[in-house]
């Protein structure tokens, strides 16, 4: 990744009005996320039931959002002296490390599943395990709850100590699954549902969990024929302004839609850790799948909003602007 470094900056008031702008919109992501939790596993109402008029309760949800409003904006706005650039290089740096945590996971799972799966199918747990053990690896709950789960804290843990983001791996590892399936069904006649539900497992997170870091890079494609004719403080103005206008309400509404109650797309499979119709003999991961459109969302609209205070320091022209760096590794 390329370095950079800031030239010390007085904080504006005009900067404390972008700062509040993007902030707000994080007590808000943030927020509606607790929200969401606390309804779908205990029962509390949502803000948007009680704006849709199926529940009354507003002293919950609304004590979430000003709670959350509040503490934000006080210890990033009010009492924060860090320019706009260092606070966007914060929050990317936030998103690297959701990002790390999140690949560690569908890795570790991913691999642990699919042996799992490969047992079942083959019928060799009864060689490991207990009669009772086997029961419970048959059934999609007891996986997620007592196996994937505790892997994904692993995960977490081993995401404070290594800083790659670790996309390159990540592909390779899809092209050596691709490559087994491709030797095991034309030269030993043999392929499982199992074998395919991983690579689809690490397509989905390599394509959405890269995406907001590919936006830090600038490494989408994107048709540049008048924008790079303009100047650097205009190109700010649009980027801010698309910022908002294209990202922003994007991740938005992929999260809300998302989340809005327990049947949505991402809460109903969470809660049954659904699993594909293939059932035992593929891998129970259908329901992390549908998190992962979460996932895109959330970290998409955190790199929005970075990109959001960078814009504005451009158009500002206020400390030295970040060169977009080649590489992920880091």
């Amino acid at each position: 990744m390329t370095n950079f470094t800031l030239e010390p900056n007085q904080v504006e008031p005009g900067d404390k009005l972008v700062k509040l702008m993007g902030w707000s919109c994080l007590s808000f992501l943030l927020a509606f996320l607790i929200n969401n939790f606390l309804n779908i596993y205990f029962g509390l109402p949502s803000a948007l039931a009680v704006l849709a008029g199926t529940a009354s309760n507003l002293f919950v949800p609304g004590s979430i959002y000003l709670i959350t409003f509040a503490a934000m904006t006080y210890f990033f706005v009010y009492k924060s002296d860090n320019t706009l650039r260092d606070q966007a290089q914060n929050l990317h740096s936030l998103n690297k490390f959701l990002i790390r945590w999140f690949f560690f996971s569908i890795l570790f799972v991913g691999i642990v599943d699919v042996t799992l799966a490969f047992l079942r199918v083959e019928k060799l747990l009864p060689l490991f395990f207990h009669e009772e053990v086997i029961g419970s690896f048959n059934k999609p709950i007891f996986v997620g709850l007592y196996i994937h789960m505790p892997i994904v804290f692993v995960a977490f843990v081993t995401s404070f100590f290594s800083k790659t983001l670790g996309f390159t791996w990540l592909a390779l590892m899809i092209v050596l699954a691709e490559l087994l399936i491709v030797i095991t069904r034309f030269v030993f006649s043999y392929e499982q549902p199992f074998m395919a539900d991983l690579v689809r497992y690490w397509y989905a997170g390599l394509f959405l969990f890269a995406s907001a870091y590919t936006l830090y890079d600038e490494g989408h494609v994107r048709v540049d024929i008048v924008y790079a004719g303009l100047t650097e403080r205009t190109q700010g103005l649009l980027n801010a302004f698309g910022c908002w206008v294209l990202g922003v309400s994007t991740g938005l509404t992929i999260v809300i839609i998302a989340f809005n109650g327990k049947f949505s797309i991402i809460n109903k499979p969470l809660l049954s850790f659904e699993v594909s119709q293939t059932g035992t003999v593929g891998m129970f991961i259908k329901y992390q799948l549908a998190v992962f459109l979460g996932i895109f969302g959330i970290t998409m609209i955190v790199q929005f909003i970075s990109y959001f205070f960078e814009s504005y320091s451009d158009f500002k022209g206020t400390g030295k602007k970040r060169t977009a760096g080649q590489s992920v590794a880091h």
